[in-house]
């Protein structure tokens, strides 16, 4: 079984709080994770019917079986147990009692905050960030992205197209369909596949919605359902002003390569060697191991892109609040000397970043001038958690 990042982050939030909520896509590693750090705790899940029945019928009683707390899997089936339990830790006065996970950020979040609102604390669990799932030698650029980071597909050892393939069917019948009525799945699969043709670009709800042939309410608001079930992030563009921060088109960014390999119809990691997006495939997997570092870490995510009308553009930006980094991602595995074309502009530009660092395909980084070229094997370990750091 392979360590996570988290783990400590998990035991450190549960010393603190006396609820603690593991969320994230599913088959991210949480109920492994919740079952690893808090052995001593009883377990139990809410797609158990039985267990849902029960809890459901005389919550009271379903919780006094747990005076010590428990671990309660997939807690956004049974917001009912959240003002009961909210008495029963605030009675308590003990921290670390009940370790909730669930798959579906926001409807998870939506009911914790109106129970247990100062009471819990939330803990974003990603799939296996570069380090975790290659702790010991990264292999070659095209076979990592192509296998994504599921654990599920290096515990069991799964051919990654075959598990993507079930993964989408399962995602789709019962997540998708719990969260918005959606009358043609299909129509919503294609949606899903044209949106993962569009990884790290800007995303133009209209041109999406027209090339999908629905209304563009209904694009944003199944583009939020990506975001929800963590499979997108949208990252916003960075401004000195926020108002323009936010209104300017987000990127969208699928959180992992293999499943937009597997939604592209990439069927090895041959294909992915010469496909037109696998640049942009690359610059997305660098921002979700960046997310997953933060995440993990039980930090804010605050990453940006930057763009110019005249062209100018950054892929990335980690924003510190009186620091910025600036990232750039070339999947090339030859380094080029206009690389840094776009960090030295925006450099002269904001006197606040500090760093710029190009992430490339190659295996050995270096110095250049005072900016860095890494190898994207050397992610892990090149990037601050806080400005401080």
């Amino acid at each position: 079984m392979l360590s996570r990042q988290a783990e400590k982050q998990a035991l450190r939030l549960a010393s603190q709080y006396p609820v603690l909520t593991l969320t994230g896509p599913r088959q991210s590693g949480k109920t492994t994770l919740a079952k690893k750090v808090f052995q001593k705790k009883p377990y139990v899940s809410m797609e158990d019917p039985d267990n849902y029945r029960i809890s459901f019928d005389d919550p009271r009683a379903f919780l006094a079986a747990f005076p010590d707390g428990a671990i309660i899997d997939e807690a956004q089936k049974a917001p009912h147990l959240f003002s009961y339990i909210q008495g029963i830790v605030d009675t308590a006065n003990r921290e670390g009692m009940f370790i909730l996970t669930g798959s579906q950020n926001f409807s998870l979040h939506e009911k914790i905050t109106q129970s247990l609102a100062g009471r819990t604390a939330i803990l974003h669990l990603l799939p296996f960030s570069l380090s975790e799932a290659y702790p010991k030698k990264v292999p070659a650029v095209e076979d990592m992205l192509f296998k994504g980071f599921y654990p599920r597909i290096f515990d069991k050892k799964l051919d990654p197209t075959e598990a993507m393939a079930f993964y989408v069917s399962t995602y789709v019948e019962r997540d998708v369909r719990s969260l918005v009525n959606v009358k043609d799945l299909r129509q919503f699969q294609n949606f899903l596949r044209l949106c993962a043709g569009r990884t790290g670009q800007e995303l133009n709800l209209s041109a999406l919605a027209n090339e999908c042939g629905i209304t563009h309410n209904t694009a944003k608001s199944w583009v939020s359902i990506l975001e929800t079930s963590f499979l997108v992030t949208l990252v916003q563009p960075h401004f000195a002003n926020l108002n323009k921060r936010i209104t300017k088109a987000p990127k969208l960014h699928f959180l992992d390569s293999g499943l937009v390999c597997y939604l592209l119809g990439i069927q090895n990691s041959e294909q992915l060697k010469t496909h037109p997006l696998r640049g942009a495939i690359f610059e997305s997997w660098v921002l979700s191991d960046l997310l997953k570092q933060r995440y993990h870490n039980a930090q804010q995510a605050n990453l940006y892109y930057f763009r110019e009308n005249n062209g100018h553009e950054v892929d990335l930006l980690l924003d510190f609040g009186t620091k910025v980094e600036a990232v750039e991602m070339k999947v090339g595995k030859t380094y080029a000397t206009d690389f840094f074309k776009n960090i030295l502009y925006y450099r002269k530009l904001n006197p606040q970043c500090r760093r710029g660092v190009v992430i490339y395909g190659g295996d050995k980084g270096q110095a250049v001038q005072d900016n860095q070229l890494l190898s994207y094997k050397e992610i892990a370990d090149s990037f601050p958690i806080t400005a401080e750091r």
